[in-house]
């Protein structure tokens, strides 16, 4: 039997449901239209095609994977399948996706009230309204309980103050979700965009994720009511487990970036020709080709494991540190050695892999760093903690 293809090897897109493999063309076919013409000049001047948004409202990519609300409650793996197909474009696109339903839609779907669930969640799926998550401070980032913002009690309100560093949508978000140290432990807060005392500040000098909107978040004595508050969760299982919801599209979105980075370098391997023939014809660039597929369809074997133990209820946050160490450790390798194959085109703008593998690099570190995801698997493996 020979293969499925040259980029699905073992044919696991067909163990996909009808369903998820019609998301997949969808999102496929809608970027490649309203997006990937685009990509190298938006990367180019760091800009985010905000009238995008409103289409991935459309198409029910927004809080996907969450029910009720305005939002479509698929399931995990279809939301994965989805992630995969936009970072497939661009991981500054998936990471709004990801932001947007993940770190902003969900704690306010898990831990908010019924108020401030029907006040934000049916204008955010729809793409209306946009959201950030504010955790990451500058002194704070893989140890969140460090943090310094802060929210006292004044009467009934809360008063907030501090800052956070590198906040994907800050800049364009309509409400920031805050985390913060209180006398009752770290609590997330809901602050709408206008509040008072209440700024952002856009981050222009990136090399990475250039078309995405990258800010730091500033309070200064922001006062809040006392509804401002999400009241179910207190201390870091809050923040931590919008991390986990965020990693899971992280693992399949870098699949993505990888088969764009993969598929580039075989159709120009085949059409390079040097010494008389195509470089695909030697045998080194074949080894490259074929460790390059390899290691792509190993990830995507963990992301499909995964996304069935995420819709069967039993996934753990140490499944999600084995699929984020490991295909982002293998994305940002096949995007490096699919460069290699372009030679010197493999940095120019006219072709994708340079982008995603400068974007890789922050996929590399945000939302938990190798260091910490391989200390999580050391702990689950040895029953030893190396860090707090």
């Amino acid at each position: 039997m020979p293969l499925a293809s040259t980029t699905d090897l073992l044919g696991l897109d067909a163990t996909l449901s009808e369903d998820d493999r019609l998301i997949a063309s969808t999102v496929r076919a809608f970027l490649a239209d309203h997006a990937l013409p685009h990509l190298a000049e938006w990367n180019e001047a760091g800009q985010f095609p905000r009238h995008l948004v409103a289409e991935f409202g459309k198409l029910g990519l927004l809080g996907m994977h969450l029910t009720g609300y305005g939002c479509a409650g698929t399931s995990a793996v279809a939301y994965g399948v989805a992630c995969r197909e936009i970072e497939a474009a661009d991981s500054g696109l998936r990471s709004f996706v990801s932001v947007q339903g993940s770190l902003a839609m969900f704690p306010i779907w898990a831990y908010g009230s019924e108020e401030q669930k029907q006040e934000w969640l049916p204008g955010m799926a729809a793409g209306e309204k946009i959201g950030c998550f504010g955790l990451t401070e500058p002194d704070s980032g893989s140890d969140p309980g460090s943090m310094r913002t802060n929210a006292r009690k004044d009467g009934d309100d809360w008063v907030l103050n501090g800052g956070k560093m590198w906040i994907t949508n800050g800049g364009i978000a309509d409400v920031a979700v805050v985390w913060a140290s209180t006398e009752d432990g770290v609590r997330g807060f809901l602050v709408p965009r206008g509040t008072k005392g209440f700024s952002t500040t856009d981050i222009k000098a990136k090399h990475s994720m250039r078309v995405s909107v990258t800010s730091a978040l500033h309070f200064d004595d922001v006062r809040l009511p006392a509804d401002a508050m999400l009241p179910g969760v207190r201390g870091l299982k809050g923040p931590l487990s919008c991390l986990s919801e965020a990693r899971y599209g992280i693992l399949w979105g870098v699949l993505g970036a990888a088969r764009t980075c993969y598929e580039t370098a075989l159709d120009y391997a085949n059409s390079r020709i040097q010494f008389g023939k195509p470089i695909s014809a030697f045998q080194l660039t074949q080894q490259k080709l074929v460790n390059m597929a390899l290691e792509l369809q190993k990830a995507t074997l963990i992301a499909h494991r995964i996304g069935e133990l995420k819709d069967a209820g039993t996934l753990t946050t140490e499944h999600i540190s084995i699929g984020k160490l490991n295909n982002v450790r293998e994305a940002i390798a096949i995007a490096r050695e699919a460069r290699t194959i372009l030679g010197a085109n493999g940095i120019s703008s006219e072709y994708p892999i340079m982008r995603h593998a400068n974007n890789l690099e922050s996929v590399l570190t945000y939302e938990g760093t190798s260091e910490v995801h391989t200390l999580v698997l050391g702990a689950a493996i040895t029953g030893q903690k190396a860090f707090s």
